[in-house]
């Protein structure tokens, strides 16, 4: 009898530390931050990175979290991580995430978000860069939430507005330059979360298929 009160003062102190660190951040304070940082500054060529994708990311990030079972303290991090991961195009369209990251770095501490916590967060926004390379549970949710649009309906209306970006930053002109690039992307990636494995990855499939025949047709 002893033993268990032993145990459970403890556990219930344990249990109270992490609902009050749960608290310490000022997430809602951080999310308006970065949007209106966001609308603000991001360029208009920017037809794929808007704040609309960061918006994307954030939503199947929150649908994710709940789905992969996330507790609600590691869902802030995620989230946070989701409204920040592309915030270096506000800079730069080259090492983003780098930028990304030290813009975290400067302006979530003011918003109650301590260094180890900060430190996790830009573990998720790094996880994103191309190719994805997540090391746990909560950056394999946020490159899958990055490239969610892979296995969807909108796959092709969202591609096309990459295409536009990568038209207006020079980075190629035609459309079968993006088509062979789709293919070659396509086939390269893979969903992480057993989540996107099996909603996503099906149709991601599909659409890869899809592209092969458009681009054998190239070679006619």
């Amino acid at each position: 009898m002893w033993r268990c009160i032993l145990w459970k003062k403890p556990l219930q102190l344990l249990k109270q530390k992490v609902r009050i660190r749960k608290f310490d951040m000022d997430y809602l304070g951080a999310k308006k931050f970065i949007l209106e940082k966001l609308d603000a500054e991001l360029s208009e060529d920017l037809f794929y990175h808007g704040v609309h994708h960061t918006l994307d990311v954030l939503n199947i990030c929150t649908e994710l979290s709940i789905k992969e079972k996330v507790g609600a303290y590691d869902t802030v991090l995620l989230k946070t991580a989701a409204l920040y991961h592309d915030s270096g195009f506000t800079e730069t369209t080259t090492g983003h995430e780098s930028v990304g990251c030290a813009i975290a770095r400067k302006n979530l501490p003011r918003f109650n978000y301590s260094e180890e916590e900060i430190d996790r967060i830009c573990g998720m926004i790094m996880a994103t860069k191309i190719p994805q390379t997540p090391k746990n549970k909560l950056e394999e949710i946020i490159c899958d939430a990055d490239l969610d649009y892979l296995g969807r309906t909108d796959f092709y209306s969202i591609g096309d507005t990459l295409f536009e970006e990568l038209k207006a930053l020079g980075v190629l002109s035609t459309i079968e330059a993006w088509n062979t690039i789709q293919v070659k992307f396509l086939t390269a990636h893979s969903f992480f979360t057993a989540t996107n494995k099996k909603r996503r990855a099906p149709q991601k499939l599909k659409y890869l298929e899809e592209l092969k025949v458009v681009v054998a047709g190239y070679e006619q």
